[in-house]
């Protein structure tokens, strides 16, 4: 389920994370995500935020499912990229066999560490086979909100691979870094690109 507190600063903020995180071309890691897919992909974009990632992919040919949980991100994403999105929580992910990739850029890291099983089976599901995932967390341990309120989960490399590998995904890529976020605080990432076997 959604967090109201985290809700609440995106409500505030989402201006300010759209304008922060805008870029006039698609990133490292969106570029190499949609080299993998094949043409016109049906993906599902999983916490879209401002919905930049998602028209990019659009723009390219793919057919793209927006989710969101924050309605401010979602009215951003249709006035800015004319991205329609749906207004629903991880837990609301009910499709099998669906989509032939998953984009999920930093949106899982706001469920408590004791739902991303739940999120990651779904995930799983809803990939057909041989599906790929795009997974981007913020690394470290245990669970805490930042300055501005929002909740998160930190995770370990092992630790996530193995949940990964725990739903029925294989990690065929890994990058590292780190980056300030919205709250300024530099932070370091992990992000994984995984394969879904039957």
């Amino acid at each position: 389920m959604a967090d109201d507190r985290t809700l609440a600063v995106y409500a505030a903020k989402a201006g300010d994370y759209a304008e922060r995180f805008a870029a006039k071309a698609p990133g490292t890691h969106l570029k190499a995500f949609m080299a993998a897919l094949p043409d016109n992909a049906r993906v599902l974009d999983f916490g879209c935020g401002p919905g930049q990632a998602a028209s990019v992919m659009i723009s390219s040919g793919h057919r793209v499912d927006a989710w969101d949980a924050s309605p401010d991100m979602a009215n951003i994403a249709a006035d800015r990229f004319g991205v329609d999105v749906r207004v629903a929580t991880f837990d609301m992910l009910s499709a099998r066999a669906r989509y032939d990739a998953i984009y999920a850029n930093f949106s899982l890291l706001h469920l408590p560490k004791d739902e991303m099983p739940d999120a990651l089976a779904r995930i799983a599901t809803a990939l057909k086979p041989g599906g790929l995932l795009h997974l981007g967390l913020k690394t470290g341990r245990g669970e805490q909100r930042d300055k501005l309120g929002r909740f998160y989960a930190y995770y370990g490399e092992d630790e996530i691979i193995n949940l990964l590998q725990d739903a029925g995904m294989t990690v065929t890529s890994k990058a590292t870094g780190e980056e300030a976020g919205l709250d300024g605080t530099v932070s370091p990432w992990i992000i994984l690109r995984a394969t879904h076997h039957d």
